[in-house]
């Protein structure tokens, strides 16, 4: 009896934890759409209208034939860039051989699962390189993890050009939450946390083996400082071009805004969209913090985001049978 004790505790904290952070963030959430559509509908009344009528005003006036024009050519930018990042790293550290053409279905399905759980796209990844090229799986997921600390600090690097070019743009946007002295704070810690981060993984600090040899950071022992300068420029189009593409089509949807504003906050709001709540909330939320003046700025968010994942998962239908091929067909090899 006292052995089923020791083994079932465990898993009963465990999912009590489980249970305990999805209540909390939807709760989170909730209280973040509840903000974000008291503040449209406070801006609604002021005018005479009903909050549904005013969103019904907001999404009409928008010229949404140029708007698709304008996403549809970003979305296969973005994962021809987003490929070609993934297929670098990919050869550095775990499949030296391997193809552009090979990685190309394989991330393209990926997006597909991304519906349900960017982490379980990843495993996709990760699946490919165990099965055609004998990676083992914690390798693999290595690699993974370098490109997600990469797309953190391209999104860090990016808004910091942004803030100190247009300052005062964020000082006007700091009378709510002080972005101010925060983002500067955050901008750095970021970077006196990297070059400690590749001499601890290079071993200047010492072995630390515990951590230091883990499977899960074998990316990061690896690699060299150049790596990490290449994977940042080889992402960096992506935001360049989101940042074009946000300035655009919020033009075409009658909200004026600028390429410096886009430029110093939209990465900003990349990163709350990384948070753990469902529907991206804390972006919903931090677009009607930044931009006060136009709170349907949060919905048009929420469309942009739609359209992206969805358009997303539609290049991988179409290379699902060839990545289909590539993990379960043993003809593929060549």
């Amino acid at each position: 009896m006292s052995e089923y004790n020791d083994d079932s505790q465990p898993q009963a904290s465990k999912g009590r934890g489980s249970w305990l952070f999805k209540v909390v963030t939807w709760l989170v959430t909730v209280f973040c759409f509840y903000l974000v559509l008291s503040r449209t509908q406070a801006t609604a009344a002021r005018e005479g209208l009903t909050l549904a009528d005013y969103l019904l005003r907001f999404f009409a006036d928008a010229d949404w034939l140029l708007w698709l024009m304008l996403m549809i050519p970003y979305s296969l930018f973005f994962f021809s860039v987003d490929s070609h990042a993934s297929w670098r790293a990919i050869r550095w550290f775990n499949a030296p051989n391997l193809r552009l053409t090979q990685v190309l279905p394989i991330r393209a399905s990926a997006y597909i699962l991304s519906l349900v759980n960017e982490q379980v796209g990843k495993g996709a990844m990760s699946l490919y390189l165990a099965k055609r090229h004998d990676v083992p799986g914690w390798q693999a997921l290595s690699t993974m993890v370098m490109l997600g600390l990469m797309e953190i600090y391209q999104l860090l690097f990016f808004s910091g050009i942004g803030v100190l070019l247009y300052y005062e743009l964020v000082q006007e946007a700091s009378s709510q939450i002080r972005l101010d002295l925060i983002l500067p704070a955050v901008f750095a810690g970021a970077v006196c946390y990297l070059p400690l981060h590749i001499l601890f993984f290079r071993g200047v600090f010492g072995a630390f083996p515990k951590i230091r040899d883990a499977q899960i950071f074998r990316a990061f022992r690896e690699a060299r400082p150049i790596h990490y300068l290449l994977l940042l420029l080889f992402k960096a189009p992506n935001l360049l071009g989101a940042v074009l593409v946000y300035t655009f089509a919020l033009q075409l949807f009658n909200v004026d805004v600028g390429f410096g504003q886009m430029l110093a906050f939209l990465p900003v709001i990349f990163l709350a969209a990384a948070l753990p709540l469902p529907f991206h909330a804390g972006a919903l939320l931090l677009w009607t913090v930044l931009f006060p003046e136009y709170p349907e700025v949060g919905v048009f968010s929420l469309v942009m985001h739609t359209f992206f994942v969805l358009f997303n998962a539609a290049i991988g239908v179409v290379f699902l049978p060839k990545a289909n091929a590539e993990l379960f067909d043993a003809d593929s090899r060549a």
